[in-house]
């Protein structure tokens, strides 16, 4: 008789606690077992995209663009030739081609300088260049107006002030070598420019 309460006593205890949905809490004390948090992935690499460009454009030294050409680089200072540089040069260049001109020379347009079959790949003319036809990069100077080889100083007469513009051409082709004068080059530019850059300066005496 008393095992029969105890089996009815065993049978009652088991379907309490499957009812009830009791669990065993951990014991005083005992660390709590860690969850697993999910891991999230590497993000990808950050790339800058691409900057721009930007305009075609040419530099002398590091003047503003209508300021008064230094001394040092006219007939009444050292007679340098000057730093020139230029950014973004368009695709499709084969060559370069720097022209000094004075618009407002007595006798029309004096050309001072002419320096073409410039390397694409480079980005200025030193300054102080000396009147070599052929420069250390390879580049070829023409005849000024004055007819010698390089760079001619702007000297104009005394009063008005007269402008100096420095012209880039990026040319789809290199100018045959024997090219020299203002005339051979500007046939040669015809037709073959794809992009153009102006510098402005000043100078009187």
């Amino acid at each position: 008789m008393h095992k029969l309460w105890f089996f009815l006593f065993i049978a009652l205890v088991i379907m309490f606690v499957s009812v009830c949905g009791c669990t065993i809490t951990a014991p005083p004390g005992a660390s709590p077992t860690p969850v697993p948090t999910a891991v999230a992935p590497p993000s990808a690499p950050q790339t800058q995209s691409p900057a721009s460009s930007g305009p075609f454009t040419i530099a002398v030294d590091s003047l503003v663009s209508g300021s008064v050409l230094p001394d040092i680089y006219t007939c009444q200072g050292a007679s340098e030739s000057p730093l020139v540089s230029w950014l973004n040069v368009p695709a499709g260049t084969q060559s370069l081609v720097v022209i000094l001109d004075d618009p407002d020379a007595p006798l029309g347009t004096f050309t001072h300088w002419i320096v073409y079959n410039i390397p694409p790949e480079t980005r200025e003319i030193p300054r102080a260049q000396p009147n070599a036809g052929v420069l250390s990069n390879g580049a070829r100077q023409g005849d000024n107006s004055a007819g010698s080889v390089g760079y001619y100083p702007p000297c104009p007469p005394q009063g008005k002030s007269h402008r100096y513009v420095f012209t880039l051409y990026a040319v789809d082709t290199d100018i045959p070598p024997a090219t020299a004068d203002r005339a051979s080059i500007n046939q040669t530019l015809t037709g073959h420019t794809i992009g153009q850059a102006q510098f402005v300066t000043t100078y009187g005496r």
